[in-house]
């Protein structure tokens, strides 16, 4: 069993929102017992079914339960936001247990409406797996092939977990998120999935991609929308000194795991080759999202972004803490990064000075360049203060 970072509160209410088969299920059932828990899973049929003609069974069940439970863990919340309106309820009555509620999606809650408990219950994030969880079963040539979604990297079969990686995304990526967004559209969003694969990384022209997948501008923008709000991917804006420019430029857009990105791509029967342009790219995918998980795991507040100057120099991380540090970070696949990879480094140090400079890589040793500290990639989660299990 791996251990996971996050831990579950045993005395709050919670949400915990992750993609599906992060492991959210096996974490609940895991933190609490069957005796003390009463365990709702809305991804069963009759329980799915039970509830939505009538929650307010919920509510019965929850009131008469045996007095050993101090738990409700209620499983794919979203698929009956209604059942939050009982938990607000009951929440607010002494005596009652904790309840702990999980979803793939936070879109359905919004869209609907629905009751989010008025800060009443804690908020959390569930990632995939991330090298300090894995430890001594950690391979980066796994992780950039495959991904870390638990159920894919713990296989023992490679051709399995790639079977299982086009399962994950056939059935949830073009059927469950195809019926969040009530689309009416469907080949132009099989369309726009294809090229946001593509564009995994790159700064984000909504206009181009409307262009050349045939839909509108706004329809794009929503697509993206969608993809952010069900968890899929985030995006990362560009570095402005003043918090609103941020919101004007191009950002750029991540999947959440690098498998489900190369599945979504067509590449996922193809292994990735050191030193080529598609390894570097999966190189940098996968240090942004481990950087970006962990530190939502140690709840550090950090604001990311990138920078890309109008003569393109570029600098792929820049991370602002809340004791106003700023870190700027560039990733480089190989063993010996050269000065010219230097470049964006040196011109972001121009706008911001207090800046400290970093290129991780997969250098032996560490080294510096003038003011440009040159890291094994394991190396920068200390510097940011992330490296905590």
């Amino acid at each position: 069993m791996i251990e996971r970072i996050i831990k579950l509160p045993p005395t709050h209410n919670f949400f915990i929102f992750g993609p599906r088969q992060t492991g959210k299920s096996t974490l609940l059932k895991k933190t609490f017992p069957p005796k003390t828990t009463l365990f709702y899973d809305l991804l069963r049929s009759e329980e799915y079914l039970r509830l939505t003609s009538n929650p307010s069974l919920f509510r019965e069940e929850v009131l008469a339960r045996d007095k050993n439970i101090t738990h409700v863990i209620v499983d794919e919340v979203q698929r009956v936001p209604a059942l939050l309106n009982e938990v607000h309820s009951m929440a607010e009555i002494s005596k009652v247990p904790y309840f702990g509620l999980s979803g793939s999606s936070a879109r359905k809650l919004k869209r609907s409406h629905a009751n989010l408990l008025a800060g009443r219950a804690w908020t959390l994030h569930l990632f995939s797996l991330t090298h300090l969880e894995l430890k001594d079963h950690f391979s980066l040539n796994r992780a950039l092939n495959i991904g870390t979604l638990p159920g894919v990297y713990l296989c023992s079969d490679e051709n399995e977990a790639r079977k299982t990686l086009r399962a994950y995304v056939e059935t949830y990526l073009k059927e469950e998120i195809k019926a969040e967004a009530l689309l009416r559209n469907l080949g132009g969003f099989l369309r726009f999935l294809t090229l946001a694969a593509d564009e995994n990384g790159n700064v984000i022209n909504l206009s181009n991609i409307a262009r050349e997948t045939g839909i509108s501008y706004h329809t794009v923008k929503e697509y993206f929308q969608i993809l952010e709000d069900t968890l899929i991917g985030f995006f990362l804006l560009p570095y402005s000194r003043a918090i609103r420019k941020r919101l004007i430029k191009h950002p750029k857009f991540y999947f959440f795991d690098t498998g489900v990105l190369r599945a979504l791509s067509g590449k996922i029967s193809i292994k990735l080759t050191p030193k080529t342009y598609e390894y570097g790219k999966a190189f940098e995918h996968f240090i942004i999202t481990e950087i970006i998980r962990l530190s939502s795991y140690q709840e550090k507040d950090y604001r990311f972004s990138f920078y890309h100057s109008s003569n393109h120099a570029e600098v792929d991380l820049i991370i602002e803490t809340p004791d106003n540090k700023v870190y700027a970070i560039e990733i480089k696949s190989s063993q010996n990064p050269d000065r010219s990879a230097l470049k964006g480094l040196k011109s972001f140090k121009e706008i911001c000075p207090k800046a400290k400079l970093y290129c991780v890589s997969q250098a032996p040793r560490k080294r510096a360049i003038e003011d440009i500290i040159i890291l094994p990639w394991k190396e920068i989660f200390p510097v940011i203060d992330i490296d905590k299990k």
